[in-house]
């Protein structure tokens, strides 16, 4: 019986929403507000800046991904470029981003129910284990369906999103741009590297690549327009905050302030509405390209064979999915009963995206032809993931300790031996080549 193979079914405008869905995060509820009280009206520069900064990024993964239309995603262009050692480590290190960051996020958006209702510790959990349990259900049902529904969902919360921007701009005023830098470069510059955060997500779009019906096409429009409609809305909304004055004195909220400004009292109920669709979207497409990821993997022998096999009917990676549920139940007991610090959880997930484009743009500098504008694109962005790995503090250690034990898995002696070998099989043409930790040896 033949081996069912992931299904072509995602055209470049639901790669798009999708597009969207990976990269916009609750964050954007809060975070024109917090930047402006960091850095006042020159926030907009910061805005800006990594606006500008998330096309290179961008850019190179569609060109890696027209290279590569590879299920493993950032997987595959590592292997391709180092080799499959240095790519079983990635996805050992990918192993602590969407496992961890789904739940994170997902309950990041079920706290904002209390705005409408007040909500113990376990009732947040039960929220946000339903959106997940939601999203899992939609991704074993295909992608197909998943791609549909993120569609209408994405419409609905650019809609939200620009009547409040529409509704606020006569508002704005010239005087609230003055003092534009009240806090110096050194402002702009530490506010770049937090809204660095809101633009990482573009990488869980590229394992759905072996699921478009024109890879080529549609994955590079899909990532293009997606980064483009990311930009202006982020900008828009951080100009009417600043325009408007609505940071600072403690207001963490500024959308929440436009909303209620535009819609009165319906603007707290539109705000939990909007928290919970963001959540929802965002914690589905991160879904959608990790289990693909994971499936690519073990199809080809980085992991066990066991995620390899896709539901014969619907051609999705069912064991993959009912494992990530798995691990997302963990987390939410570990939530429920430690409860530990959300904001920790989210900058360790967003350490190991770091960590994950750095290694994926070096990939793009040994692959790509020098002599060529892609090749600089792929320096520019792979200069910019350094520059903000470095202010990761100490949380840079945790994708280090993945590393750590994805090497423990390949020789549990490595601890107590110096010298790691790891085994090799004969190709068909007499070469040798490290074998994979679950390819059974040729």
């Amino acid at each position: 019986m033949e081996q069912p193979t992931l299904k072509r079914s995602i055209n470049w405008i639901q790669g798009t929403a999708l597009t969207i869905s990976a990269v916009l995060g609750c964050g954007i509820l809060v975070l024109p507000s917090i930047t402006a009280a960091n850095a006042g009206p020159a926030s907009l520069l910061s805005w800006a800046i990594m606006a500008l900064f998330a096309f290179p990024i961008v850019l190179t993964l569609a060109r890696l991904s027209t290279m590569i239309p590879n299920a493993g995603g950032i997987t595959a262009y590592v292997r391709a470029a180092f080799g499959p050692h240095v790519s079983y480590l990635l996805s050992w290190v990918m192993l602590g981003s969407v496992p961890v960051g789904a739940p994170t996020l997902a309950l990041t958006g079920a706290i904002y129910m209390n705005n409408l209702y007040h909500l113990n510790q376990w009732e947040i959990v039960a929220l946000a284990a339903a959106m997940l349990l939601i999203s899992l259900a939609l991704n074993m049902k295909g992608i197909e369906l998943s791609s549909k529904v993120s569609l209408p969902v994405v419409l609905i919360i650019l809609a939200l999103i620009f009547a409040a921007i529409t509704v606020s701009l006569p508002r704005v005023t010239i005087e609230a741009f003055h003092p534009f830098l009240p806090r110096g470069w050194a402002a702009v510059g530490s506010t770049s590297v937090l809204i660095f955060f809101s633009f990482v997500g573009w990488e869980m779009i590229t394992p759905l690549s072996e699921e478009f019906e024109n890879p080529k096409r549609d994955l590079t429009i899909s990532l293009l327009l997606g980064a483009f409609c990311i930009s202006v809305l982020y900008l828009l909304l951080s100009f009417v905050t600043v325009g408007t004055h609505a940071y600072g004195d403690g207001r963490m909220a500024s959308l929440s302030l436009l909303l209620s400004a535009a819609f009165g009292s319906l603007g707290t109920i539109l705000v939990t509405l909007l928290a919970l669709f963001i959540t929802f979207i965002a914690v589905h497409a991160n879904i959608a390209g990790f289990s693909r990821m994971v499936y690519a993997q073990a199809r080809d022998g980085y992991f066990p064979k066991f995620f390899s096999v896709l539901h014969e009917k619907n051609q999705t990676p069912i064991r993959v999915l009912a494992a990530m549920g798995a691990a997302f139940l963990s987390l939410f007991l570990l939530y429920g009963v430690f409860q530990p610090s959300l904001g920790l959880l989210i900058q360790a997930t967003s350490t190991v995206f770091i960590v994950s484009y750095v290694l994926t743009m070096l990939a793009a500098l040994k692959m790509i032809k020098r002599d060529a504008i892609a090749w600089l694109l792929a320096l520019i962005a792979c200069v910019t993931t350094l520059v903000i790995l470095l202010f990761s503090g100490w949380l840079i250690f945790y994708p280090f300790l993945l590393v750590a034990a994805g090497e423990l898995s390949l020789n549990p002696h490595l601890f107590v031996t110096r010298k790691l070998k790891m085994p090799v099989w004969k190709r068909s043409n007499g070469e040798e080549e490290e074998s994979l930790p679950f390819r059974a040896k040729r």
